[in-house]
C-alpha cells in the first residue's frame, strides 16, 4: 500500500534541527521524498507500523506533528503530479548502470 507520510517539526531550537534530520533520515529509509516534508512509501502493514512507532517516538508531540495518509494499492488513480521532478513508480524495479 502506498503510505504518504508528511512532518512538521519545530526547529528553532538546536534539538529540534537534530530531531528534524533524524525523522527525515527515517523516512528516506522508508520511501522516497517528493516534497521537504513529504515521502511516498510502499510498505505493507508491518512495516507500517514500524516506521510509524520510530517517528513518534522521535518527535515531540507538543512542538512537532506528523501525519500518515493511507492511499492503499490502487493509488495510481489518486496521485496527480504537476510541475518539476516527476515521481517514480516505487513498485517498479530500479536500475543502476555502473
Amino acid at each position: 500500500m502506498l503510505i504518504l507520510i508528511t512532518y512538521d517539526v519545530n526547529t528553532q531550537t538546536a534539538s529540534g534541527r537534530k530531531r528534524l534530520q533524524k525523522v527525515a533520515k527515517q523516512c528516506v529509509n522508508y520511501g522516497q521524498r517528493v516534497q521537504n516534508s513529504v515521502f511516498e512509501c510502499q510498505l505493507d502493514s508491518v512495516k507500517y507500523r514500524e516506521v510509524r512507532e520510530k517517528l513518534e517516538n522521535l518527535i515531540d508531540k507538543d512542538t512537532d506533528s506528523l501525519r500518515f495518509y493511507n492511499l492503499g494499492d490502487k493509488y495510481k488513480s489518486k496521485v496527480e503530479h504537476i510541475g518539476a521532478k516527476p515521481g517514480f513508480d516505487v513498485t517498479e524495479p530500479l536500475i543502476f548502470f555502473d
